[in-house]
């Protein structure tokens, strides 16, 4: 198979595990016989440092015109801590998913077996935990209609019958090639576009017989989460609710950097960790490269090369079984592993194969 990749390091430890991304992904397309051409290109603070625009016209059509994006991260602090700035990093993250019609965020939520302890819930709750996020990504507050002043700001959270039923889809599509359980996530007791979200939900469920449907307030799937996240197989929200959602499932694993997500929709994918940017440890050699990598898997599945897939998960598995790990995940006393050392292991692994 022939791959055309774009690929968006972005700012702070972005460049440093993107390396590590294109590294794996160049080691399985030599492993497996398929062809990759990687076309770089420029967003985020980095972007707006070099031509004022964080997502340029010129990154925009070196993605559609990609088989799929490799992305890393945007942000920086002098962005967040200026209240005031009229351009931001993050909007560029949110004009690349409008602009290439990306309304599904797929973050799969597991964990590892000899992690269990990293992680601060007790092992006995998180053990079997095993379930797939799927956000709405183009629809609510973060595109909706906004004002601010000194006195008075607003943020309009509006949702179309489209916009939800094609997002429902995805999540009882996702249900059934899973254990066929959906949990619809809303606020229906107070918002009324959550009422609308369950309203359709309902319409839709008898579509899928042999999914069992149900539906839990966003706080009450936060607590639940937390409490009993073996509960769980797929559940589907809308925007901000799955924002924050899915960063509280980093707790689960133990780390944020071990969770890679994909987004889907209309035109190019786009496959990426969903830990920030980070920029206190640019240029350190910490950062934890798993999520980039298992991003890196989720595209070739997303191709259907599933062993391909398979190859790089069974790779990230025995790094960390053979305590190959960076900082934030590693035994105590054990080896120090950086960024690149962990993404090199893993390379080698696949070479050796």
């Amino acid at each position: 198979m022939n791959l055309k990749i774009a690929v968006l390091q972005g700012d702070g430890i972005g460049p440093e595990i993107s390396a590590q991304g294109v590294d794996v992904m160049t080691a399985v397309c030599e492993k497996f016989g398929h062809k990759v051409a990687y076309e770089y290109a420029i967003c985020g603070a980095d972007a707006i440092d070099k031509v004022g625009d964080p997502f340029p016209e010129k990154t925009y059509e070196i993605c559609k015109h990609s088989d799929a994006v490799l992305f890393s991260a945007v942000g920086d602090p002098k962005f967040d801590n200026n209240p005031t700035a009229k351009v931001r990093p993050e909007q560029g993250l949110l004009t690349m998913r409008k602009k290439l019609g990306l309304y599904a965020n797929i973050r799969p939520i597991q964990t590892f077996k000899c992690l269990i302890h990293k992680s601060p819930l007790r092992s006995e709750l998180v053990e079997n935990a095993d379930f797939i996020c799927i956000r709405e990504l183009t629809g609510g507050m973060y595109f909706g209609k906004k004002y601010q002043d000194n006195d008075k700001a607003y943020d309009t959270n509006e949702y179309s019958r489209m916009e939800i039923e094609r997002i429902l889809k995805v999540g009882f599509e996702y249900a059934m090639r899973r254990r066929k359980h959906l949990t619809v996530v809303d606020k229906a007791n107070v918002l009324a576009t959550s009422r609308l979200w369950r309203q359709i939900a309902q319409e839709m469920a008898p579509q899928y017989p042999e999914v069992k449907t149900d539906y839990m307030y966003v706080d009450n799937a936060s607590m639940r989460m937390i409490t009993e996240p073996a509960f769980f197989d797929v559940m589907v929200t809308e925007n901000t609710f799955g924002d924050i959602l899915t960063d509280e499932g980093s707790c689960i694993s133990g780390s944020m950097g071990l969770l890679p997500s994909a987004s889907e929709g209309e035109s190019t994918p786009v496959f990426e960790p969903v830990h920030g940017s980070w920029p206190q440890a640019k240029g350190l050699n910490i950062a934890n490269p798993l999520a980039q990598i298992l991003s890196v898997a989720m595209l070739f599945e997303y191709f259907n090369l599933n062993e391909e897939g398979k190859l790089i998960r069974k790779a990230v598995y025995a790094s960390l079984d053979a305590n190959v790990r960076t900082p934030e995940i590693q035994v105590e006393g054990g080896e120090r592993f950086g960024t690149k050392e962990v993404g090199a292991w893993i390379v080698n692994y696949i070479k050796k194969a």
